[in-house]
This record gives C-alpha cells, sequence and structure tokens, in this order.
C-alpha cells in the first residue's frame, strides 16, 4: 500500500478486550454487533471482526489502511456515543492494543477471506 505521496504505509492493526458489567452484555453484544457489517463497509478498512470469549469478554480485531481511517472511523457519532461511555457498560478499561502490521497484508493462495465469515 502507498500513500498519495507514493511511500509505502503499512496497515494499523487494533485489537483487544471488552469486559461488560454483567447488566450490560446484552447492551454490549448489540452494539458491537452492529458496528460489523458497516464498518466493514468503510473506506479504508481491511478487517473487523468480533469474537466472544468462554469467559465472557468480547474480542475486536481491526484492520486499517491508515490512521486517517481508523480516525474517521472513531469520529462516528454511533461509536463516539459508545466510547464516551465506556466506564458505564465495562467493568474495566479495556485492554487494548495498537499496532503497525508487518506480515504482508493479503490472502495466500486457496485461504478463505475472513470478511466472509459470519459474527
Amino acid at each position: 500500500m502507498t500513500n498519495q505521496s507514493g511511500n509505502s504505509v503499512a496497515p494499523l492493526a487494533l485489537y483487544g478486550f471488552l469486559r461488560p458489567r454483567p447488566e450490560y452484555v446484552e447492551e454490549v453484544r448489540r452494539t458491537l454487533s452492529s458496528l460489523v457489517e458497516p464498518t466493514r463497509q468503510e473506506p479504508g478498512n481491511l478487517q473487523y471482526h468480533l469474537h466472544v470469549q468462554e469467559d465472557g469478554r468480547f474480542f475486536l480485531y481491526e484492520v486499517w489502511r491508515s490512521q486517517e481511517d481508523l480516525d474517521r472511523h472513531n469520529a462516528l457519532p454511533v461509536l463516539r456515543a459508545f466510547l464516551d461511555n465506556l466506564d458505564t457498560f465495562l467493568e474495566a478499561s479495556p485492554e487494548g492494543y495498537f499496532d503497525t502490521m508487518i506480515s504482508p497484508y493479503g490472502h495466500s493462495a486457496g485461504a478463505v477471506a475472513l470478511g466472509t465469515v459470519p459474527v
């Protein structure tokens, strides 16, 4: 991938765990689930996956083409409303990680496109 100047830009990966308060489990599940398909359609989104762990935590994995694309996503009103109220919905701060992807982005021959697997 290259930016407007023609320089190579590595995709950004954002991933982490959210532990909802017991009384907000279903609301958090609904909110996060409702973001999956619209987010996958956003310009610059390369991957967006939501998982539920056996212990009840939610795991999110996102890959974005650029910081600008991620910033645009994070500014969406529906996401801002959720993020601005995390203290209400979660037992603790999210355990999150933000990294630059160093492996080549793309699918190897014969691999299944993860974006096509239902959440």
